[in-house]
């Protein structure tokens, strides 16, 4: 894909999710489209956790992010760079991770690190279809 056209995704991205909170906004509702499990005791029902995209469990009271459990995990950077390195690397055939690096103003191996877990993540290594789907809605949004 040519540069021009990369550009153009990324400004589509942009406008589409012009901060952080709209991309954590976006993961919650993928995350728990079809409802919420407790990663510890299994149990079903939940209340507003301490932040607003955030659940806690009724029974033992475990507090899960969006981002947990997902490549978003525990993720340095903002999570509006993270999306725009998913969107990269699975809108380009072969993106290098140096190009992304120029694109985003990152670290070469912050972005090389990262694109490897996404890429995993699209071979079905350690991922439930959670980014996939989460593509899938960046498209609409974006086209």
């Amino acid at each position: 894909m040519p540069d021009n056209k990369l550009n153009t995704k990324l400004e589509k991205f942009r406008i589409a999710f012009p901060d952080d909170a709209s991309c954590i906004n976006l993961l919650a509702l993928q995350k728990w489209k079809n409802g919420f499990v407790c990663t510890k005791c299994g149990n079903t029902n939940y209340c507003s956790g301490k932040l607003e995209t955030s659940r806690r469990c009724t029974r033992c009271k475990k507090e899960e992010s969006a981002t947990a459990n997902t490549v978003f995990h525990r993720c340095k950077f903002s999570l509006r760079k993270a999306f725009e390195i998913v969107l990269l690397t699975c809108q380009t055939y072969a993106i290098s991770s140096y190009k992304i690096s120029d694109m985003l103003d990152l670290r070469h191996m912050t972005c090389y690190s990262f694109q490897k877990k996404v890429s995993q993540c699209l071979m079905g290594q350690n991922d439930d279809g959670l980014l996939k789907d989460l593509i899938t809605e960046i498209d609409k949004k974006i086209n």
